[in-house]
């Protein structure tokens, strides 16, 4: 038994391979597992027998107390007529109901007949298949089919095929060899049948072949007719199918020509002696374009990315240039508050520049801010501790660059204001100052949650001389205040407040916004 392998991930295996059940057998099909079951996902890790003396009781039509059975997967065929309109996950049944499905599950083998469509009542053509795992059948899935299929649909040797092969596939099914453990499938790449289907010998020999396969091969270049081919032959690229059939698991690969890309996809039949291989084609010529789309547009973003990044980078070094020129030391620090602003927008760009998505890991670009603000600020003779707790995780990349700059300002207004003793230093006087690195001036906690997974809130703590009691976060405050005021509530419709630490000493400035705002 693989590790960590589950009745639960053998039916979820299952579940996404069963498209290509639904077509082969041009039928509904409806997956019983025992008990009161509402989904996949609610099903106990453990196996769930079905109770032996169910079995007795549904043939002889009796109701059975611990008898139940409960829908959690159900598909349609795109090959034929559904019989089924409503979605039945989630339908809890008698095994009277279902006598079929209860054999199934009692005896371990496949059974066909006819019975009446539960809900519903009209009949159907029923095949249950038990799904067996680790010697023990976990489930049934039940193809039902209209009792008139053969006469509504006059088979041919696609529909004859088709059927049989389901036979096989459904044999295989109940004796636990597939889906095999080892081949796990994407349910937006599994080929389905009627895209191209054909089916080999044990030595690659094309018996059987599907119109849309045939017109598949005839795109990448394989002209003629294929049947009585080895696939080896066909100048494919590497021998998938012969490689399925050895190794008994599905192998995948594409292949290109003259601009067409197909997907291959072959599955061994391993319930014969002599094993052979059904192939599954699909054209994805247009999914690799839009693939190779949107890499192109990804790498044209990220660069969009470093080019704002640098050309930020470029406005703040003039700023500080001109601040270097600049003699009054009010303008020289209201450019240098600039320059931090302008740095928190590039911040987040230089961020965005090196990921593959238009979110933001927000907890690295608090934890930079903080340590660039740290490094501008303080010096060894007035030192100020930060640190950083953050549980903000991925955010959009819009929010994430207003909620930069939003932080940016909490931390300048807590150095500000929160420690005045630390702008009381002339430049001149800072040799004459003992060094204070043993006894930092303050400190300044930086606390982003997520009370919610659809609010972010951001607090910003200091142990300064704190607020004056009559303070207004509404009307008082100076430029960062207000930057930050119309950025929480013009822009991201959130709420700040700032208010004294209760107990004290220090300051308390918090922000709270809504991320469904953004989207």
């Amino acid at each position: 038994m693989i590790p960590d392998d589950t009745p639960r991930e053998h039916l979820r295996r299952l579940m996404s391979w069963w498209s290509l059940l639904a077509d082969l057998s041009f039928s509904d099909l409806l997956l019983f597992v025992p008990g009161r079951v509402a989904s996949l996902g609610d099903l106990a890790e453990g196996l769930v027998e079905f109770p032996q003396r169910a079995a007795a009781d549904a043939a002889a039509g009796r109701r059975s107390s611990d008898a139940e059975l409960s829908v959690i997967g159900q598909i349609r065929p795109t090959t034929g007529r559904t019989l089924y309109r409503d979605d039945h996950v989630g339908l809890c049944v008698a095994a009277s109901e279902r006598p079929l499905v209860a054999e199934a599950f009692s005896r371990g083998v496949i059974v066909t007949g006819e019975g009446l469509r539960v809900p519903g009542d009209r009949r159907a053509r029923i095949t249950a298949v038990p799904v067996r795992f680790d010697g023990v059948s976990i489930a049934v899935m039940s193809s039902e089919v209209t009792p008139r299929f053969i006469d509504i649909r006059d088979p041919g040797e696609l529909e004859r095929t088709y059927i049989a092969t389901f036979g096989r596939l459904a044999k295989m099914v109940a004796a636990g060899d597939f889906p095999n453990r080892g081949a796990d499938i994407e349910n937006e790449e599994a080929p389905r049948v009627g895209d191209g289907l054909f089916l080999t010998d044990e030595t690659t020999r094309i018996g059987f072949a599907s119109p849309n396969a045939v017109s598949a091969l005839h795109r990448v270049g394989v002209g003629g007719n294929v049947q009585g081919r080895r696939v080896r032959d066909l100048d494919l690229g590497p021998d998938i199918v012969g490689r399925a059939i050895s190794g008994g698991i599905p192998v995948v690969t594409e292949f290109e020509h003259q601009a067409v890309t197909v997907q291959m996809q072959a599955l061994p039949l391993t319930d014969a002696p002599v094993r052979n291989a059904l192939v599954l084609l699909r054209d994805v010529t247009e999914l690799r374009r839009r693939d190779r789309l949107l890499i192109s547009k990804d790498a044209t973003i990220r660069e969009i990315h470093h080019r704002v990044t640098n050309n930020l980078q470029t406005v703040s070094s003039l700023l500080r240039i001109q601040a270097r020129r600049l003699e009054s030391r009010e303008a020289n620090r209201a450019l240098e508050e600039a320059v931090r602003r302008i740095r928190a927008i590039a911040l987040v760009h230089q961020t965005l520049s090196s990921e593959t998505t238009d979110d933001v890991d927000f907890c690295d670009v608090a934890k930079t801010l903080t340590e660039t603000m740290r490094q501008s600020i303080t010096f060894p003779e007035r030192p100020i501790e930060f640190s950083v707790t953050c549980e903000a995780g991925m955010l959009p990349s819009q929010t994430a660059t207003t909620l930069a700059v939003i932080l940016n300002e909490l931390l300048q207004n807590a150095v500000d204001h929160a420690f005045p003793q630390l702008w009381e230093l002339d430049d001149r006087e800072f040799a004459a100052v003992p060094s204070l690195e043993d006894n930092p001036i303050g400190r300044v906690e930086v606390d982003i949650t997520r009370p919610t997974p659809d609010v972010v809130s951001m607090a910003v703590r200091d142990d300064g001389v704190g607020i004056k009691a009559d303070y207004d976060p509404e009307r008082s405050g100076g430029l960062g205040t207000s930057i930050v005021r119309a950025l929480c509530g013009t822009d991201l419709g959130g709420i700040y407040d700032v208010r004294r630490r209760d107990p004290g000493p220090g300051s308390l400035a918090l922000v709270q916004i809504p991320l469904r705002t953004m989207t």
